[in-house]
């Protein structure tokens, strides 16, 4: 009978020792969702955490990261959703997970993944509305941020065509400049060698030719008097002229004999 009770007795103790930590591990689940329901994350976040030190359960991981999740630290709740969406058994569950997943790598701003973490959603669930609205949102900012890339890139592109074209005009025209000037100079040192002005087709006024031209043939420059003098002799002479025709007019001038 003694030995028949102490095998009962170790039957029972085995059977009771797994449970004796699930016991605090699920006091400690409970107390986190309610901290949770009260939005006071940082508390649920330390319950769950001690609930998975006495049992590693995927749905206190899964707590675990929408406690992370609230709290902005979305890269953390990441592993944790990805941990609980391949270890939860329930369907449904699941679908939460990969749900929740897709939010956390959206709001990290991985548009990508959480797209396809939210088809991964509604494979599993497909009625789910929210998760066919987070899709499309995530696909048209996607589309956005693709288009926005294109057009910087062809923008940095036209920028450094641009650029390119620029430096080869500057080029251009530093080669072109270069040869004229160096014409210049050769037909401005043979002027100098033939004795010519260095800047031609200079304006000057008509006494400076006249004076120049007088000097070439001789003369000396008329006087202001002298000018004046030279004036009044060729108008009174202009009107003796006129007299003399004026006189010859009068006179009938006779006709030569008709052949």
């Amino acid at each position: 009978m003694r030995w028949q009770l102490f095998l009962t007795v170790l039957v029972f103790l085995a059977l009771a020792a797994p449970a004796a930590p699930a016991q605090p591990a699920h006091r400690n689940l409970r107390q986190g969702n309610k901290a949770y329901e009260e939005q006071d994350y940082a508390n649920a976040e330390r319950l769950y955490r001690k609930s998975l030190e006495n049992e590693s359960t995927a749905r206190a991981g899964y707590n675990l990261g929408n406690a992370i999740y609230q709290q902005g630290r979305y890269e953390e709740a990441v592993r944790r959703y990805e941990h609980a969406a391949r270890h939860l058994e329930d369907m449904d569950a699941r679908a939460s997970a990969f749900y929740n997943l897709g939010n956390a790598h959206f709001q990290h701003g991985e548009t990508e993944k959480s797209i396809e973490a939210y088809k991964n959603a509604l494979r599993l669930r497909p009625a789910d509305q929210s998760a066919k609205y987070n899709l499309a949102l995530a696909q048209r900012l996607l589309k956005q941020q693709q288009e926005k890339e294109k057009q910087q890139q062809e923008k940095e592109k036209q920028q450094q065509d641009q650029q390119q074209q620029n430096q080869e005009e500057k080029e251009q025209d530093q080669s072109q400049q270069g040869q004229p000037q160096n014409q210049n100079r050769e037909q401005e040192q043979q002027k100098q060698d033939k004795g010519e002005s260095q800047q031609p087709n200079q304006p000057q006024d008509e006494a400076r030719n006249q004076e120049n031209q007088a000097r070439q043939n001789g003369l000396s420059p008329l006087t202001e008097e002298e000018a004046r003098r030279l004036l009044e002799i060729i108008q009174e002479e202009e009107l003796r002229v006129m007299e003399k025709m004026k006189k010859e007019k009068g006179k009938i001038t006779k006709r030569d004999k008709d052949w």
